[in-house]
């Protein structure tokens, strides 16, 4: 009979066991910021085995870092996926998100006229990827705009907000006037309106919420159980003061300000203690095994850190009450080693190699010469570090290449603009012959080489494929061998 009873207990061990899922692996592990430089606004998602991070520019470029780890983010490359000459929205690129309708990626964000002084031309535009792919490629569907919108449709920070079935915009504009509030419409498809006419769901009325001035932008969907809520930045962003506060769907028609209920106090704010300033504008993602919840958001070092280039993109956990509503915690110190999101199995890229489209070899550093003007060429892909190169963003949408053997970059002999100009390694001089655009190209994942000094792109010389063949620059012809696929590696 006590070896019946021990049996029994061991099978139904088992089948506990074989029910209860193990508790995933922490990720790898990742400090603050994620980006250092232009890091304000930030969106992040998680998708097919990847992070896309994308962030206010003030420009008329917009790039995304990709990697397959939260840590990686930190080091990827800025690869730019849009831009617009359009004079009436080609400056001022702000607070961009991807969002995931039917099939398409749409990119929401807001963009200024070129001449006209910050920031009464600032309006909503739309982009719509070509598939599935978050870098695109992309194309311009309009402009998101009120009737009521005032000065002249003004209207930033759009979010999509979906209940009941619907798709809705949310975003932070003037209606007739009055303070920045948050405000809402509803949507016919992802890039057109329903109605051109917002109705306000919340207005800074409160202390916490009047900081330098009042206002009330950047509204962020969150959805669990059931329940809806919607944080929102408040205050200046010219403030230690900037927040998050948070309003919960508490009635069944999100275009009726009564079904909004305003928490009375922020739910995420400033740390002295931890020297995080402003923190705010926020988005939210999942961990890749789908377990744990995200918030990633915008900080500043200093207490007069302001609205500018000087914030920076940071991420971390967060978890619920028991009352079912969000516990985004405090803000956690730059610097600070934690574990990233459950279920990242890639390892943190710590570098990259470019794979030429046409050859399938890659860039290469002849013979891992340390000597400026040493040669840069194609070779079979093997591995070595002269084959490496650290794709590191120079804050103004541009990257220099660093060969990880040499230490030195990619450079443009003389600054010359000609074609056929060589594509050597050179010591670091910060010029623009030194910087590069990486752009998104319409035939799948890679990228053109863009000098900034030239505007010529790197091309293997005839499109040769044999070891050795010469990598210079070229005028931009759309071919395989002007195409380079950045590889992960470490």
């Amino acid at each position: 009979m006590r070896q019946m009873l021990v049996l029994v207990c061991a099978v139904l061990l088992a089948l506990v066991s074989a029910t209860q899922p193990a508790a995933a692996a922490d990720g790898r592990p990742y400090a603050n910021p994620l980006k250092s430089s232009k890091g304000a606004d930030p969106w992040l998602e998680y998708y097919d085995g990847n992070y896309y991070l994308i962030t206010t520019t003030f420009t008329g470029i917009l790039g995304i870092r990709k990697s397959p780890t939260l840590a990686g983010l930190a080091t990827a490359p800025n690869v730019q996926v849009w831009s617009d000459t359009t004079s009436t929205r080609n400056t001022n690129f702000w607070a961009p998100e991807l969002h995931f309708v039917d099939g398409h990626w749409y990119l929401y964000y807001s963009a200024g006229r070129s001449g006209v002084a910050c920031c009464d031309s600032q309006r909503t535009h739309v982009l719509e990827s070509a598939g599935a792919d978050p870098m695109g490629p992309y194309t311009y569907k309009g402009s998101l705009t009120g009737s009521n919108l005032t000065p002249g449709g003004w209207l930033i920070d759009a979010s999509v907000l979906r209940a009941g079935g619907r798709l809705y915009l949310v975003g932070s504009g003037f209606v007739n006037g009055g303070e920045q509030s948050l405000v809402i419409a509803p949507l016919s498809n992802p890039y057109t309106l329903a109605s051109r006419t917002f109705t306000v769901i919340s207005r800074p009325t409160m202390s916490w919420e009047r900081s330098g001035s009042p206002v009330n932008e950047a509204p962020e969907p969150l959805y669990r159980g059931g329940r809806t809520f919607l944080t929102f930045s408040a205050s200046s962003c010219q403030t230690a003061d900037y927040k998050l506060g948070q309003l919960e769907l508490t009635g069944s028609d999100p275009l009726n300000p009564a079904s909004w209920t305003k928490k009375s106090t922020p739910v995420f704010q400033r740390s002295d203690a931890r020297g995080v300033y402003g923190p705010g504008h926020n988005g939210f993602f999942t961990s890749p095994d789908g377990t744990e919840n995200w918030l990633v958001y915008h900080g500043n070092s200093a207490s007069n850190g302001g609205c500018g280039n000087g914030r920076t993109t940071r991420a971390q956990e967060f978890t619920w009450n028991a009352d079912g509503t969000p516990n985004f915690g405090t803000p956690v110190a730059l610097g600070t080693t934690l574990p990233g999101p459950s279920g990242e199995t890639a390892a943190t890229p710590t570098a990259y190699t470019l794979v030429n489209r046409n050859s399938g070899k890659c860039l290469d550093v002849n013979g891992g010469s340390t000597a400026d003007g040493a040669n840069i060429f194609q070779w079979t892909c093997n591995g070595g570090t002269n084959q490496k190169w650290k794709v590191q963003d120079l804050g103004d949408d541009t990257n220099r290449l660093v060969n990880v053997a040499t230490g030195k970059v990619m450079d443009t002999a003389e600054c010359s603009a000609t074609d056929g100009a060589d594509i050597r390694q050179w010591s670091w001089l910060n010029n623009k012959c030194q910087r590069y655009r990486l752009v998104f190209t319409a035939s799948g994942d890679h990228v053109r080489i863009v000098n900034e000094s030239t505007g010529k792109v790197a091309d293997v010389a005839e499109c040769a494929t044999a070891n050795g063949a010469d990598v210079r620059q070229w005028t931009w012809l759309n071919s395989n061998c002007q195409q380079w696929r950045l590889v992960p590696t470490t």
